[in-house]
């Protein structure tokens, strides 16, 4: 049977091979075993596989910006931030298991992907509002991989150039360069046709993510040790007119932009439903999810607090919007290279994990209004000496192209780490992680209206709504700040 279609009817259970012979009982038993409710191959994940599918999922960039989040905060609020996102992210997680499912969660029609769900309970014009957002957040999310995989790249640069010239030379470098070349590469990498040619890229990715962070934790606990002491206040960076301090509207904007840098290391509801799609049954999908959800939250935000609360009390209220950064230039400087080195593999690899959902909406999008265009639909095999045959779509090549070209400018013009996250994140996490599982979850249980469990729900919807508000705010305030000390494509780190 092919992959896709649905399991055989009765009446189709009687039926010849190939060869004319009737198909045994026991070749049909067997053959039944091999495919899902649906007619695809048997899933074959576990809650391990798939916890381990959430922590990859989760563990990212955003880590690096945790430690500054928490000098704006303090050491009083800043954990407790942490843990409330970390409890919200869980609670509309659960939510939305029981989506992957429609309409009923155990034996309902399957979606497979976070906007078949939202169309599948809350109909067509929510679909194209969950999409407006979801691309909007990746398109987003690949402008600001591009700015941190340069500003790892100057790092680097300026490592190898003080510990060559010594700590008193001159290296004053642009991220101009920097920020071409890993376009250049993308250029390359986004004209893979699918998704499902990138598994290896993935697992690199993963790995590299790992690497970095685990540097990040132990540089920050080295320096900890070394200070003899830990840095930071209770209240984080302090109001007033000294040194080091801000006046109390930039603190509150800071302070706002610092929760958009916590929500951002917090997505992944949108691969979700990805995600639960691996997991075999029984026992039911939803409830083996909920298992790995709570041990991948739970992982995560135990990562998150070493690396946040070690990387503040190390560096105090001084800590750096890119943790690695702040370590210096020196000593060890082959080991803060190598992090940052991690630091641009992964993000080669995940900038194209999270621009393919959107190189797939708009080719499949076009397909469909045009379907017959040879421009859109025709493959040309073009062969490459030593490397093979390239097939090669002039739709896929100029789209893809002009893409990654966009994305790349729209860096160089903003490259400013912590206001580009702190505005993906607020932007992305209301409408993706709170609302439209919230939403989904009271459609599918058919919650009535101002009953105790509506008004509940529509509360920390509310609530989550204005946390974005703020965080947006604060965010674009901080980008408007930065720009006043910011020429594009002239000015250089010194």
């Amino acid at each position: 049977m092919a992959v896709g279609m649905f399991p055989p009817s009765d009446d189709e259970r009687i039926s010849y091979a190939e060869n004319g012979h009737k198909l045994g009982s026991l070749e049909l038993q067997q053959q039944q075993k091999n495919v899902d409710d649906d007619g695809r191959p048997c899933r074959t994940g576990t809650v391990w596989t798939a916890s381990a599918h959430v922590v990859t999922a989760v563990i990212g960039s955003g880590v690096l910006s945790l430690a500054w989040s928490m000098a704006q905060i303090g050491w009083i609020a800043g954990p407790v931030v942490l843990l409330i996102f970390a409890a919200i992210t869980f609670f509309t997680s659960l939510l939305l298991t029981d989506c992957y499912r429609s309409p009923d969660p155990v034996t309902g029609k399957r979606n497979y992907r976070y906007k078949d769900a939202v169309k599948a309970n809350l109909g067509e014009i929510q679909l194209w509002c969950c999409a407006l957002v979801q691309y909007s957040n990746l398109m987003g999310t690949a402008i600001g991989y591009t700015i941190t995989a340069s500003i790892s790249m100057v790092a680097i640069n300026r490592s190898d150039c003080f510990h060559a010239k010594g700590h008193n030379g001159v290296c004053n470098t642009s991220n101009n360069l920097y920020m071409a070349l890993f376009g250049v590469v993308q250029l390359m990498l986004s004209q893979i046709p699918n998704f499902h040619k990138l598994w290896w890229l993935s697992i690199v990715a993963a790995v590299m993510s790992f690497s970095y962070s685990g540097i990040g934790l132990g540089l920050g606990i080295s320096k900890i040790i070394e200070n003899g002491h830990l840095l930071g206040s209770a209240t984080g960076l302090p109001i007033g007119l000294t040194l080091g301090s801000v006046t109390p509207a930039r603190k509150v904007w800071r302070v706002f932009q610092a929760l958009g840098n916590i929500a951002f290391a917090y997505s992944f509801s949108t691969v979700l439903i990805e995600i639960q799609d691996t997991i075999k049954s029984p026992p039911a999908e939803n409830k083996t999810m909920k298992k790995a959800t709570l041990i991948g939250i739970i992982t995560t935000t135990t990562f998150y607090l070493s690396v946040g609360c070690f990387g503040y009390g190390a560096f105090g209220n001084d800590a750096p919007g890119n943790l690695l950064t702040g370590f210096g230039f020196y000593d060890p400087y082959w080991l803060v290279d190598f992090a940052n080195a991690c630091i641009v593999v992964h993000l080669v690899g995940a900038y194209q994990v999270f621009s393919q959902p959107l190189f797939e909406f708009v080719e499949s999008t076009a397909a469909n209004k045009w379907p017959k265009s040879g421009c859109i639909h025709t493959e040309h095999a073009i062969r490459i000496p030593f490397v093979g045959t390239w097939r090669v779509n002039v739709f896929r090549l100029l789209w893809r192209t002009m893409y990654v070209i966009f994305t790349t400018i729209a860096a160089m013009l903003l490259p400013f780490f912590n206001d580009i996250v702190g505005l993906i994140g607020a932007a992305g996490f209301w409408p993706l992680t709170v609302y439209f599982p919230i939403e989904m979850f009271i459609k599918q249980k058919r919650i009535e209206s101002w009953s105790w469990s509506w008004v509940a729900l529509k509360t920390i919807s509310a609530a989550c709504l204005m946390i974005s508000i703020a965080a947006g705010i604060g965010s674009i305030e901080g980008i408007l700040h930065s720009l006043k000390k910011y020429t594009p494509f002239k000015t250089t780190y010194d």
